[in-house]
């Protein structure tokens, strides 16, 4: 019976011990890879106790934004451990480094220093004390600054803007013109006709043979023109778009194979 007794106590004990490792091994909540991170740095499971007395309660600030900052979740049983936490209703940082968990009219009820350690200290409105540890809490990984390799490749992949006063006029753009991979190596030839309204889409055809083969894939058979951007719109309905820079059309964002138009005649 003794036996059995001890049994039962080591596999409670060793399912509430399960039990708190999960809670401090859990990933940050959802949104912290998107939250700035001033934000993301905080996010997750904090434990609040109430200096010189032994009542606590885990709290975990969310990245959602709430009527006065961002989501603040507990369990219910927190608010009998922790009185002041029933007109608590958001999180959010404060210039200084701070936290502050506010009520419905955005007034703090917990105002938190900043960090010492993983350890931050703060008054309440009930003119307690209390403490928000972070200790054995998972936190969402401080993204390293943007190297200059990643920025470069960031901003190709984001659309040139265009002047369209600067651009070229559009009934100047029906005619024959020379398709490339790289610049003064022909690739194939494209003509573009005039298009029946003005504004409207005309079409675009080939010049055979074409021996570049994703260019035969793509295979425009219409153009149009708007705000500067010469779009070429594939037979299958996709479109790349090209803007006009030094006397040639380029591919833009400039992802993937490149693609140059260059104007051969009328």
């Amino acid at each position: 019976m003794a036996g059995a007794l001890r049994r039962a106590l080591a596999a409670g004990g060793l399912a509430l011990w399960s039990l708190a490792v999960a809670a401090q091994t859990a990933p940050p909540p959802r949104g912290a890879d998107r939250a700035p991170p001033a934000v993301a740095r905080l996010l997750g499971a904090w434990t609040l106790e109430q200096v010189g007395a032994s009542r606590q309660c885990t709290v975990t600030f969310g990245a959602e934004l709430a009527p006065q900052g961002r989501q603040i979740r507990f369990p219910a049983t927190c608010r009998r451990a922790l009185p002041i936490l029933d007109s608590v209703i958001a999180w959010s940082s404060t210039p200084d480094g701070g936290i502050a968990l506010s009520d419905a009219g955005g007034k703090p009820v917990i105002q938190f220093g900043p960090a010492s350690g993983q350890r931050r200290q703060g008054r309440g409105s009930d003119g307690k004390d209390y403490g928000l540890d972070a200790t054995g809490f998972a936190r969402a990984a401080t993204r390293p600054p943007v190297g200059p390799a990643e920025a470069a490749a960031t901003a190709a992949q984001r659309p040139t803007q265009v002047d369209p006063r600067r651009a070229p006029a559009a009934a100047t753009l029906p005619g024959l013109y020379v398709l490339m991979r790289q610049q003064g190596r022909e690739a194939c030839r494209l003509r573009l006709d005039a298009p029946s309204l003005e504004g409207e889409a005309a079409g675009a055809r080939l010049e055979r043979p074409c021996p570049d083969t994703g260019i035969t894939i793509f295979d425009p058979t219409t153009w149009r023109y708007a705000g500067g951007r010469l779009t070429l719109v594939a037979r299958k309905g996709h479109g790349v778009d090209l803007v006009f820079e030094e006397g040639v059309w380029r591919k833009d964002p400039a992802v993937g194979a490149p693609l140059l138009l260059r104007r051969l005649q009328p």
